[in-house]
């Protein structure tokens, strides 16, 4: 889809120096996808506070028995 955007000349003049002036609207994509993805990302690091509740995990007491109990239960494991 074309669509219409300001960017000031101070801006699209960086945009030139680092990709080009045939590479701007890649650029910008790019830009564009990975900002979206951060904001997602963000969405569930902010949704899933608070869903450990004040009993923590299942870890803490011992990790080492808790990684040694989820290594023996990977049907993937080797040995």
């Amino acid at each position: 889809m074309r669509l219409h955007i300001y960017l000031d000349d101070a801006l699209v003049g960086e945009i030139d120096r680092r990709v080009g002036t045939r590479r701007r609207s890649r650029f910008i994509t790019d830009a564009v996808r990975r900002a979206l993805d951060d904001e997602q990302r963000w969405e569930l690091i902010e949704g899933a506070v608070g869903v450990i509740g004040e009993t923590g995990h299942d870890w803490d007491e011992d990790p080492a028995a808790w990684v040694a109990a989820q290594r023996r239960g990977d049907e993937r494991r080797v040995g």
